[in-house]
C-alpha cells in the first residue's frame, strides 16, 4: 500500500529525513480493552511501513505516553481512534483523522494511508466525534450516563444527610410535616443535605453538555439546570425537575456545539472557550428556558392541579392510581410536585385521604429499585448496587429522588416501572382510605404517628415495592439479552484487547507504544521487575535475543520433564482447576461448570455471584478472543483470592468470537476486587503471550490428561 501524497515529511537527521512521522490517540468509555489494542494495531502498521509512530492512550488509569508540544510539531499527521472525547485543540494545523476506536483495531492500514487526506484541524474544534465504526453507544447514551455518573454522590450525600437528620432530629407537625428544630444540630445537617440535593440537578445537566461540548459547555449546562429546577423564574411551583435538567444539558451541549463552528477572527480564537462560548450559550439557553420553554410548563402544572381538583368526588381507587403515577413519573420533578402539593392542600382542608395516597406512592420508587438491586444483582453494576442500597435508606424516608440515578440511566425500564408500583401503591391506600396528616411520605410517617390505617398504608407500600422492583428486573432483564443479542464485533474484540494490554501496548510506563527513535511495536516494551507490576509488565520469554529464548525453551522442556515441579499463574491455576474435558454446549453453562471447577479450591465464597459477574462482563463484550480461546474473568469479592481454571472442549463452545470459531481452550480467573488493580491484568498479560503462539495451542489440545496439561500450561509462569 501507498501513502497518499501530502506534505513533506520533516525528518530529523539524515537517514530519517524521508521517514514519516505520525501520531495516534487511542481512547474507550471501559479505558482497557480497545484503548491498548488499537493502539497495538496501529504501532504494529507503522512499523511494517517504515513509518515513525507515537500513541498515546487514554486508559482508565490516565493518559500514558502523553504526546507533547515536540512530538505534535513535527508530525505529519495525527490518528484518533476513539469513543470518547478527546480534546483536539492541541493539533490545531495539523491533518487530523477521527474515527471509532474499533476502526484503530480493524482497519489500522486504511487510516495511515487516510490520515496525509486528512482536513486540517481548526483551533476551537469540537472534541472527537468518531466518523465512522467503534460505536459501543450512541453519544446521547454517554452524555446522559456521564451526567449521571456525576450526580450519583450529590442525590446519595443528600439524601442519606437529610434522612439521618429527619430521623434522629425531626418529629411530626401537622402544619409543617416532618420538623426539625430551628438553631439545632440536626437542622445543621439537614441544610447540609439540602445543599447536595439542590446542586444534584445542575451537575446532571452540566456534565451531560461536557460530554457534548466539552468545557465550554459545563457553565451553561449548569446554570441551565438550575433554572430548570428552579420553576420560581417562569412562575411555576414545581420547576422541570430532572427530566428538565437533562433537556437542558443536551441543548446545552450541542449549542455550544453549534457555536464552535461559527468562523471568528483569529484574534478571538483564543477568549472563545472560556469568555464567549459560556456567556453567548448560558444568556441564550437561560433565555429560551425561561422564556420559551418555561411559561408552557407552568400552564401545564396549573392545569393539572384544577383537573386534579375536579376529581376528588369520584373513585378513591382511581384517583390514588392516578396519584401514584404522577409521583412516580419523575420523583420530585414538576408532576411529582404537583400531585404533592395537590394532597398537602387538602390536608388544610380536613381532607388528609389524598395525601394518605400520596405518602404510600412516595417510596415506592427508591425502594423498588433498590430491591431490584438486591434480586438480580448480575444485571447492575458494583456502583449501582451500591446506590441502591443508599435508595433503600432514602425509601424509608420518603426522598423519592432517590431512585433518580437508575431513572436517569434507564428511563425506558425504570420510568415505567416505577409508575406501575406508584399507581398500585396509591390505589391501595386510596380503597383501605388511608390518611396521612403531615406533608410527607415514607414509612417513616407512619412510625412517628402521623398516619392512620398503618397496616394498610405498609401493605400499599410494600405491594407498590415489589411491583417496581419485579417490573424492574423484567424490563432490565430484557433490554440486557437484546442489546446482548444485537453486540457486534466492536464489542467482541473487548477481551482479545484486555489480554493483549500484556502482550504488547505496556499499561505503564512512559514509552509503552513509543516511536521516538525509530518505530513503535511491541518489542519495544520495556520490561518490568516482579510479578506484581501492572498490567503493561512483561512476561517471562519476552525476548529477542537466541540466548532468552533458549533458556525458555530449556525452562519449559524441564516443566514438561516435572508434572509435579514449579507453579503456574503464581500457583492460581493448579491441576485441581484443570479439566481436559469441558461438558458444557453453551458459554452461560461452560461458565457455570468453570465456576464449579473454580470451587474446588474452597476460594470460591459465592459460586451464583462469581457467575454473575462473569456474565455481566460477557454482557459488555465477549471474551472470547479468537483462535478457539476464551477467558471469561471476574472481579468480584464472591472469591477471596485469585484463582485460575483451565478447560477444554472437544467440540467447542460459541463465544461469539470475532473471528467465528468456537472457543476449544477455555480459561477462568476470578480475583477479588482488592486485588482486581494489578493482578487481574498481570495474569491476563501472563496468558496472553502463550496462547497467540500456535504451537503452544496445540500442544495444550494434544495434551492427554491433567498433568500434562498442567505441563504445557507451566509454561507460562
Amino acid at each position: 500500500m501507498t501513502i497518499p501524497a501530502g506534505p513533506p515529511p520533516t525528518g530529523g537527521g539524515d537517514g530519517e529525513q524521508q521517514r514519516l512521522r505520525l501520531l495516534a490517540v487511542t481512547a474507550c468509555p471501559t479505558g482497557i480493552a480497545h484503548t491498548y489494542m488499537a493502539a497495538e494495531k496501529l504501532a504494529q502498521a507503522a512499523e511494517s511501513r517504515g513509518i515513525d509512530m507515537k500513541v498515546e492512550t487514554q486508559g482508565s488509569i490516565g493518559a500514558e505516553n502523553v504526546l507533547d508540544d515536540n512530538d505534535v510539531k513535527h508530525a505529519d499527521g495525527i490518528i484518533v481512534a476513539a469513543d470518547k472525547d478527546v480534546d483536539l485543540s492541541r493539533f490545531a494545523g495539523k491533518r487530523v483523522l477521527t474515527v471509532g476506536v474499533a476502526e484503530g483495531i480493524r482497519h489500522p492500514e486504511q487510516l495511515i494511508e487516510r490520515v496525509m487526506s486528512a482536513p486540517l484541524h481548526t483551533p476551537g474544534g469540537a472534541p472527537t466525534a468518531p466518523a465512522s465504526g467503534g460505536k459501543e453507544r450512541s453519544v446521547g447514551y454517554k452524555a446522559l450516563m456521564n451526567g449521571v455518573s456525576y450526580m450519583i454522590p450529590f442525590v446519595v450525600v443528600g439524601g442519606l444527610l437529610i434522612a439521618i437528620s429527619l430521623s434522629l432530629g425531626g418529629h411530626t407537625d401537622p402544619s409543617g410535616g416532618l420538623v426539625i428544630p430551628k438553631d439545632s444540630f440536626w437542622m445543621d445537617i439537614n441544610n447540609i443535605g439540602v445543599i447536595g440535593f439542590t446542586l444534584m440537578v445542575p451537575i446532571l445537566s452540566g456534565y451531560i453538555a461536557y460530554a457534548i461540548g466539552d468545557r465550554p459547555a459545563l457553565v451553561p449546562g449548569m446554570v441551565g439546570g438550575w433554572i430548570a429546577n428552579t420553576g420560581e423564574l417562569y412562575d411555576s411551583k414545581a420547576g422541570a425537575g430532572f427530566i428538565g435538567a437533562i433537556v437542558t444539558g443536551f441543548l446545552a451541549g450541542y449549542l455550544v456545539l453549534w457555536i464552535k463552528k461559527v468562523p471568528v477572527p483569529k484574534f478571538a480564537r483564543p477568549i472563545m472557550p472560556i469568555i464567549v462560548i459560556p456567556i453567548v450559550a448560558t444568556t441564550a439557553l437561560g433565555m429560551f428556558f425561561i422564556y420559551v420553554i418555561g411559561k408552557p410548563i407552568s400552564w401545564v402544572f396549573e392545569n393539572l392541579t384544577d383537573w386534579l381538583s375536579g376529581m376528588t368526588g369520584t373513585s378513591a381507587i382511581l384517583l390514588g392510581a392516578i396519584l401514584g403515577l404522577m409521583i412516580a413519573f419523575d420523583m420530585g420533578g414538576p408532576v411529582n410536585k404537583t400531585a404533592f402539593l395537590f394532597g398537602a392542600g387538602l390536608i388544610a382542608t380536613g381532607n388528609q385521604t389524598v395525601m394518605g395516597m400520596c405518602a404510600a406512592a412516595i417510596p415506592v420508587m427508591p425502594l423498588g429499585q433498590g430491591l431490584a438491586t438486591l434480586i438480580r444483582k448480575r444485571l447492575y453494576t458494583e456502583q449501582e448496587r451500591e446506590t441502591g442500597l443508599a435508595s433503600l435508606f432514602m425509601g424509608c424516608f420518603g426522598i423519592s429522588e432517590g431512585a433518580i440515578p437508575f431513572a436517569a440511566a434507564r428511563p425506558a425500564q425504570v420510568i415505567p416501572a416505577n409508575m406501575l408500583g406508584g399507581a398500585v401503591a396509591g390505589a391501595i391506600a386510596g380503597l383501605a382510605g388511608v390518611e396521612d396528616a403531615v406533608p410527607h411520605g415514607g414509612p417513616i410517617v407512619a412510625v412517628l404517628g402521623a398516619v392512620s390505617g398503618v397496616p394498610m398504608f405498609f401493605v400499599a407500600v410494600v405491594i407498590g415495592s415489589a411491583v417496581t422492583a419485579l417490573t424492574t428486573v423484567a424490563l432490565v432483564d430484557l433490554a440486557e439479552r437484546r442489546r446482548r443479542g444485537e453486540a457486534g464485533l466492536a464489542l467482541g474484540v473487548g477481551a482479545r484487547e484486555a489480554v493483549l494490554v500484556g502482550a504488547g501496548v505496556g499499561a505503564t510506563g512512559a514509552g509503552a507504544v513509543t516511536g521516538a527513535s525509530g518505530s513503535a511495536g511491541v518489542r519495544d516494551v520495556p520490561k518490568q521487575a516482579g510479578p506484581a507490576e501492572s498490567a503493561g509488565a512483561a512476561v517471562p520469554g519476552d525476548r529477542a535475543d537466541g540466548a532468552d529464548t533458549a533458556k525458555e525453551a530449556e525452562s519449559a522442556d524441564e516443566a514438561e520433564g516435572d508434572g509435579d515441579s514449579g507453579d503456574v499463574l503464581s500457583g492460581y491455576l493448579t491441576e485441581q482447576t484443570v479439566k481436559v474435558r469441558l461438558g458444557a454446549a453453551d458459554k452461560e453453562a461452560a461458565i457455570r461448570e468453570m465456576a464449579e471447577l473454580l470451587g474446588r479450591t474452597g476460594k470460591v465464597v459465592d459460586p451464583e455471584e462469581l457467575v454473575a459477574t462473569a456474565l455481566r462482563r460477557e454482557a459488555q463484550g465477549t471474551t472470547g478472543l479468537g483462535e478457539e480461546i476464551a477467558i471469561p474473568h471476574a472481579k468480584t469479592d464472591a472469591v477471596s483470592a485469585p484463582v485460575v481454571g483451565f478447560a477444554r472442549s472437544a467440540e467447542g463452545v460459541e463465544w461469539d468470537s470475532p473471528d467465528g470459531t468456537k472457543a476449544r481452550l477455555v480459561f477462568m480467573i476470578a480475583v477479588p476486587e482488592a486485588a482486581a488493580g494489578d493482578e487481574h491484568l498481570r495474569i491476563l498479560a501472563l496468558l496472553s503471550r502463550k496462547l497467540m503462539n500456535a504451537e503452544f495451542r496445540e500442544r495444550l489440545l494434544a495434551a492427554p490428561d491433567e498433568s500434562a496439561v498442567l505441563g504445557v500450561l507451566r509454561e507460562v509462569g
